[in-house]
């Protein structure tokens, strides 16, 4: 009990962690459930993205795994594969739109990151869309297991043709990752080659596809999503299905040599099967980027049933070893089964950042400039933009105190902002704030601060008559009562305590500045009586 209640201090204040979803197309599962056909049902379509980025969004998520390619077919229009039947109800027809240009621009809106999930080894039915179409291009390549279509992960050609894919995605969009699903030999494929040859045919297709991306945008992330335990430990055995010895996935490897940035070990297990893998995961993340997949689906009664403290439980000992978490799959989350979104809300209270790809680049951009506040609107001047990335986005922090602590999460209130303007819908009186301009890779600049608090009128009633040494205290009146007052600083900061009697109070031993005073019962509770300032002439 005791290790859960300081794990949720420490969530309250995390500042950099990777807070991910893996939002599923294929058979519109998680989105979408209405089909859009010659631009019918296509403002339903996009209206229920934005819905359920909203409700990521609200929960924390500052991640989002986007099904790009499904199986041997895509959800934008490509010039290797055809259109995926799950936005229009007919494969190979166009839903009307560009539905990953959409959720592109939906996401960074919401100041997420959006990641193309590419499924690579499987393309579906035998006889269906994708797999009929590679099998008339590719005649050799692509094996049959069953009644389903696998590339050959031995075949050059694979490497090749995912490389192309993946490039054309990177040339074309402005996705934050390329994240690669089932990267690795299939479950049933009869292996005739050694282990160690196995793991080099997979990673030579995962370096093909680095390199195209790499070349184009080297901020954008490669990851991938390889089996959740990396391999038998010396003490728990991972009962023969592993990323390593199983499936080819040498994704250690790859975080070490540079070829991912990230990984979203798919961890669907609980107990001794989780934690100590997780803690594997952590071990050799080789100062990359590692966020664990929960199996929220197994809180469903029809999956697994179970316990939402099974779950929780997780989360906290993944942020204790500065682990991210990601949740499999968007459905279970936003249907808030078993309470896991209402418990995702309480773990993830302010938003986070996305820790820096500092391995692939360390210099800041420099700071944002004249930052100003209007009424309910704060605005600054634009970083001029001196790293490799395309554009600048803005961070923006807040407390009571100034200078603003940028290092603590509770701070941080909007990231990724495209613009130089932010708008409050409540009032931000008496509030402090610093804007940081950050790159693509996540470095952040030196902070702009806000110098004065944003009260610019204190109402004429409020103000109490000082005149450097003595302050006038206003009448009790038959509801106050209090015994004493607090002088305190405008960001609520107690400076000191005085007796709550006659008509003044002597100030003399404070400072010169501009102050509030509040009157304190014996309770403990406090009341606004007025601001006053103290200016003495010399």
């Amino acid at each position: 009990m005791l290790l859960t209640c300081n794990l949720y201090v420490h969530a309250q204040t995390t500042k950099h962690e990777v807070r991910a979803v893996w939002l599923t197309t294929i058979g519109g599962l998680d989105w979408p459930h209405r089909y859009s056909y010659n631009g019918n049902g296509t403002d339903a379509q996009k209206q229920e993205l934005r819905m359920i980025l909203d409700k990521y969004k609200e929960a924390g998520i500052n991640t989002v795994l986007l099904q790009t390619r499904i199986r041997g077919t895509v959800i934008y229009p490509s010039m290797y594969e055809p259109w995926d039947g799950c936005l229009s109800g007919k494969p190979g027809i166009s839903p009307g739109y560009d539905a990953l240009q959409f959720a592109i621009d939906e996401c960074h809106q919401r100041g997420m990151e959006i990641h193309a999930w590419v499924v690579t080894m499987p393309v579906g039915k035998w006889n269906g869309k994708g797999c009929s179409q590679l099998r008339k291009r590719f005649p050799k390549l692509i094996k049959k297991i069953g009644d389903e279509g696998f590339m050959n992960p031995e075949d050059q050609q694979t490497a090749r043709y995912l490389a192309d894919m993946c490039e054309e995605i990177t040339q074309n969009y402005d996705i934050d990752g390329i994240h690669l699903d089932y990267i690795r030999y299939p479950e049933t494929w009869k292996l005739k080659v050694s282990k160690p040859q196995g793991r080099q045919y997979i990673t030579n297709i995962v370096r093909a596809i680095h390199d195209k991306v790499k070349q184009l945008k080297p901020w954008v992330k490669m990851s991938c999503s390889p089996i959740g335990k990396f391999d038998d430990l010396s003490r728990y055995w991972s009962h023969g299905w592993n990323a390593y010895s199983k499936g080819c996935q040498d994704a250690q490897g790859w975080l070490r040599d540079g070829l991912m940035d990230e990984l979203f070990p798919m961890m669907y297990f609980k107990g001794e099967q989780f934690y100590p893998f997780a803690i594997d995961w952590a071990e050799q993340s080789h100062g990359k980027i590692v966020a664990p997949g929960l199996g929220i689906y197994f809180l469903s009664p029809r999956e697994g049933n179970w316990e939402l403290s099974t779950i929780t439980q997780e989360m906290e000992v993944l942020r204790q070893y500065g682990l991210g978490h990601t949740y499999f799959r968007g459905k279970f989350l936003t249907d808030d089964t078993k309470g896991i979104f209402s418990f995702a809300k309480r773990f993830c209270p302010t938003p986070s950042l996305i820790p820096p790809m500092t391995w692939e680049n360390v210099t800041p951009p420099t700071p944002p400039t004249t930052l100003k506040i209007q009424g309910n609107s704060l605005t600054w001047g634009g970083s001029i933009n001196k790293s490799d990335a395309p554009y600048i986005l803005y961070n923006v922090y807040s407390s009571n105190q100034c200078p603003v602590d940028i290092n603590n999460g509770k701070n941080l209130i909007a990231t990724r902002l495209t613009s130089t303007q932010l708008n409050f819908s409540k009032s931000i009186e008496g509030k402090y704030f610093a804007v940081t301009a950050m790159d693509r890779y996540g470095n952040e600049s030196a902070p702009l601060q806000s110098n004065q608090p944003t009260i610019t009128q204190v109402p004429i009633a409020q103000l109490l008559s000082c005149d450097g040494y003595q302050v006038e205290l206003p009448e009790k009146g038959s509801v106050l009562d209090a015994d004493m007052v607090s002088i305190e600083t405008l960001q609520g900061k107690m400076v000191t305590l005085k007796p709550y009697q006659g008509k003044t109070a002597n100030v003399g031993d404070v400072k010169e500045g501009f102050y509030v005073m509040k009157s304190v019962n014996k309770k403990g509770k406090t009341h606004r009586l007025g601001f006053f300032m103290i200016k003495r002439h010399k």
